[in-house]
This record gives structure tokens, sequence and C-alpha cells, in this order.
């Protein structure tokens, strides 16, 4: 008995086997890909940041190695040989020389359009339009904008007065505007059209005898971008 009970306990059954615990390890918020629509609204938030930024060293390196310069723009000579009013019927006959300069040595300029227009006392009173050309590097261009005609303004008891005073005076404040539509050319690259303005405020002495008068003064004009 003592035999069969040393063998019961020499063979003893300790149940069925346990399996190893799993361990479970459960992911943070802060783990894996990010696919929510917030992560990829950061993700094109920082892509045009990163876009803005590189046009900007872009644009600032052009800049510092073209170093472009505004165009230079004069009424070098005015003719203004008819200037009369009658019932407020203007007729006019005016000439402009104005010299273009591009001062830059690596911009070229294609004005594509150009529109002159002739105010008295801020009515309209002629209109033309002129040649388009190309201008290089450094170089200066000459328009030569001519108004002539008879034109409608409405120029009021003060005006006409006005007028009168100047017209004693042998002399007129005319202000003259050229729109235009121009690109620029660096190398090979050419920029999108832009819309500058020449304006140019001019004295001009009137010709009694109908000939070029004097005394006109050489008169810059500026330019509004």
């Amino acid at each position: 008995m003592a035999e069969t009970k040393q063998s019961h306990l020499n063979g003893a059954y300790y149940g069925p086997t346990i399996p190893p615990k799993q361990s479970y390890h459960r992911p943070g918020r802060g783990s894996g890909l990010c696919c929510g629509p917030c992560c990829i609204l950061s993700a094109l938030l920082k892509l045009i940041i990163t876009i803005v930024v590189v046009l900007g060293i872009i644009v600032l390196v052009l800049w510092l190695v073209l170093r472009p310069s505004k165009v230079k723009v004069y009424v070098e000579n005015a003719s203004l040989t008819q200037f009369n009013l009658t019932d407020n019927n203007l007729y006019y006959n005016l000439t402009l020389d104005m010299s273009v300069r591009n001062p830059n040595k690596r911009v070229g300029i294609y004005y594509d359009r150009l529109e002159a227009t002739a105010y008295y006392d801020g009515n309209r009173f002629g209109y033309t339009t002129l040649p388009t050309f190309y201008q290089g590097h450094k170089n200066t261009s000459m328009l030569y904008p001519a108004f002539s005609g008879q034109s409608v303004v409405a120029l009021g008891s003060s005006g006409v007065a006005d007028f009168n005073q100047d017209k004693t005076q042998g002399s007129f404040d005319v202000f003259v505007r050229v729109n235009l539509r121009i690109r620029f050319k660096v190398g090979p690259i050419k920029t999108n059209r832009y819309k500058p303005k020449f304006e140019c405020d001019l004295k001009l002495p009137l010709s009694s005898d109908g000939s070029t008068a004097t005394g006109f003064t050489r008169t810059k004009c500026d330019i509004d971008f």
C-alpha cells in the first residue's frame, strides 16, 4: 500500500497545461498614421506655408540680382497752338514730345498698349492711341502724343472765368495721362501684364500766331502702378 501511494505521488497530476499569458498593448492616440481631416488640413497648411516661403525667397533673390528701377518719363517739349473756347466748345491743337527711359540693365519692357488722354479743369478734351513697342535695357524711347479737334467741355461760369484768365496770362494748366499695358522681360522670361499710368501736370504757353510757343519747361511725369 505504501508502495502504491509513493508511485502515485511520483506521477502526480498537476492539471492541463496553462498557456502563457499574452500581453496586449493598446495603442495611444499619438501612435500610427494620422488620416483624419485635421491631419490633412495641417499637412496642406504646411505645404502652403512652404510654397509661400520659397516664392518669397525667389522674389528676394531676383530683386537683389536685378535691382529693378522705375521708368523715368519727361515731357521734353510741348506745342499748344490752339486753345479756344466758344459756347462750351473747346478747339485745341496740342503736341507733346515725351521721353521714356528704361534704366535697368537686365529688364526689358513690352509696351502692349498706350492710350493718352488730355484734361483741362477736370474735363477730358483729347484722346489718342500710340504705337506699341519693345524697349531694351538702358534705353530711351520717344513718344509723340498729338491732340487736335473740338470737344464739348462743361466748365460752368467759374470755369469759363478761369479759362479767360489763363488765356490773358498766355498759358494753360493741362493734365495728360498715358494709360499703359506692359510686360517685363528678364532673359527668356516674360511677366504677366501690368497697367501703370504716366501722369503729367503741364503748364503750356499758348502760341498767339499758330507757331510753336516758347517758354515751356521740361516736366517730369509721375508713374502710378
